[in-house]
């Protein structure tokens, strides 16, 4: 237990610390409706994913990074829709603040938090959930993303 601990808050610490973002404050923290494609992106704020949802584009080997000062807040029935190939996998957010994935929201990635991460009844992630705090699920359901 306390090697996994130690390898999070490693990857943890390694998302943190990267630098020169391709974005900073990207759309005020609200990605709702937005195409995002590969790459660093910075938030002093929170980010904010309503029932619109968020589209990440890139091909198989793309990397995104969200590094997010505040909370992630992913919408009751809220999508994060991955096309062009783009692999929850290489999806890396970083938050400091609290995760909340809403009812029946689907999520895609592996969230790196420094405090807690909520799924809320009905969520699912294809990702991975690492907190430094606690993980609460509610007849959520979690997928460990392909290789």
């Amino acid at each position: 237990m306390t090697t996994a601990v130690s390898d999070m808050e490693t990857a943890y610490t390694d998302a943190a610390g990267r630098t020169s973002p391709d974005h900073t404050e990207l759309y005020a923290g609200d990605v709702t409706g937005q195409t995002l494609t590969p790459g660093l992106y910075k938030w002093g704020t929170g980010v904010l994913v309503s029932a619109g949802g968020v589209t990440l584009s890139g091909g198989a080997n793309d990397v995104w990074i969200f590094q997010i000062a505040q909370n992630l807040d992913l919408a009751d029935g809220a999508i994060i829709t991955l096309s062009g190939g783009a692999q929850a996998k290489n999806i890396f957010w970083q938050v400091a603040g609290q995760t909340t994935l809403g009812t029946t929201s689907q999520f895609k990635g592996n969230i790196l938090c420094q405090t807690a991460i909520v799924l809320n009844t009905g969520a699912t992630l294809n990702g991975r959930a690492l907190s430094q705090t606690a993980v609460t699920l509610d007849a959520s359901i979690v997928v460990k993303p392909t290789p």
